[in-house]
């Protein structure tokens, strides 16, 4: 009886063993899956991160490419401002020229405006005016 007695308790053991065994495969199995969607996810990532590098990568490009069109366009600004500077200095100096006051001074008095009208246009006085008229024939 004895020896029966042992072997209920061990084939009670070795199914206790089997269903530890059965619940360790579960539990490993599911392990599994979670680490291979750990690894979905971490490749997911992974590639999201190389996106984004390279988004980041296209930006920093084009900033530069933005930022020399910039550099070229104030070069080429500055170039035209001083351009104009250089031809508003020369009318500035035209319209100081004796002969270029003359001529509107007489031009105006054609279009039929006072000797007043012109000084204050001009600059000069109203003699000085007067005096371009009466050279130029009345």
């Amino acid at each position: 009886m004895s020896l029966q007695i042992l072997l209920v308790v061990l084939t009670l053991f070795e199914a206790l063993l089997l269903c530890l065994v059965v619940i360790f495969f579960l539990r490993l199995r599911k392990s599994e899956e979670v680490l291979s969607k750990l690894r979905d996810k971490q490749d997911e990532l992974l590639n999201k991160l190389r996106f984004n590098t390279q988004m980041e990568r296209e930006l920093v490009t084009s900033f530069e490419q933005r930022q020399a069109e910039l550099a070229a366009l104030d070069q080429a600004l500055e170039a035209r401002a001083k351009d104009l500077g250089k031809l508003l200095k020369q009318a500035q100096e035209m319209a100081r020229s004796p002969q270029f006051l003359r001529e509107m001074v007489i031009t105006g008095h054609r279009r039929g405006k006072s000797p007043k009208e012109l000084a204050k246009a001009t600059g000069m006085s109203v003699d000085e005016v007067e005096l371009i008229i009466d050279q130029a024939g009345g």
